[in-house]
């Protein structure tokens, strides 16, 4: 058996190693493109960090058996390129919805390029898969949208602390101006005013009951001293001394005779 040659064996393991570390590949047609079309449309990708290199088919699928990845190998039919992902010249990952986005574009103005299928994050999809892929917005766009609803909350809370002493403000004034809280005495020392009132009406029992204790008295005098008052002799009582004189002068009497 006769052994691969070693510019191509490089090329396997260039596409193996592509294929193992892009973010995913888009498989392609170029059949009746020129050098021309094929050079511009190299230089749309390489500033969006794609790379897009022709290679024969028998090598492509060597790469993909040895990758151990799941790309359709039905794509792999006729004039093959394929657009990969790498870093761009500032360093920073490409991505693949871009990369797909200048292959449907590219592909509307030039339709002897033909768009087949691919991987995305290691699973195998096809054109029309590819084709969704450049539907969605960029990375940087989903970023800043996601960054946006992410500072939304925030903001709100901030509102919302700032509002609270304003707030806090606003209603202790309008209750100031009600005249204080429902069910609260509308004037403190009114009720202080009242505490010697409450003190002599809980004193009065005890000067009625005095004076109804002393009526009897009041009356049984006046009803004394009321014949001395008329000048109405009142009744003498019966001497005892007397009586017993009157009784030895009768015993006297009765002797002598």
């Amino acid at each position: 058996m006769e052994n691969p040659r070693p510019e191509k064996v490089a090329i396997v393991d260039e596409v193996k190693d592509r294929l193992q570390q892009s973010s995913g590949v888009v498989v392609t047609e170029y059949r009746g493109l020129s050098v021309a079309a094929l050079a511009e449309l190299r230089g749309q990708l390489r500033p969006l960090g794609g790379k897009y290199k022709v290679y024969k088919n028998t090598l492509v699928r060597r790469a993909v058996d040895d990758a151990g990845v799941n790309l359709d190998t039905e794509t792999l039919i006729g004039p093959t390129a394929l657009a990969f992902t790498e870093d761009t010249p500032d360093g920073t990952p490409g991505d693949l919805v871009t990369v797909a986005k200048v292959l449907r574009d590219f592909a509307k103005a030039n339709p002897d390029l033909v768009i087949k299928g691919g991987l995305f994050e290691g699973e195998a999809i096809d054109a029309d898969g590819v084709k969704a892929l450049a539907d969605v917005e960029p990375r940087e766009v989903l970023l800043a949208k996601l960054a946006g609803l992410m500072q939304a909350p925030m903001q709100k809370f901030a509102s919302a602390m700032q509002a609270l002493p304003r707030n806090m403000a606003y209603g202790l004034q309008a209750l100031a101006d009600q005249g204080g809280a429902p069910g609260a005495p509308a004037d403190a020392p009114a009720t202080t005013d009242d505490a010697p009132a409450a003190e002599a009406s809980d004193a009065a029992p005890e000067t009625e009951e005095s004076s109804s204790d002393e009526a009897p008295a009041v009356e049984e005098s006046s009803s004394d001293e009321a014949p001395a008052a008329s000048g109405e002799a009142a009744p003498e009582e019966p001497d005892a001394e007397n009586e017993a004189s009157d009784a030895v002068t009768e015993d006297e009497a009765k002797d002598e005779d």
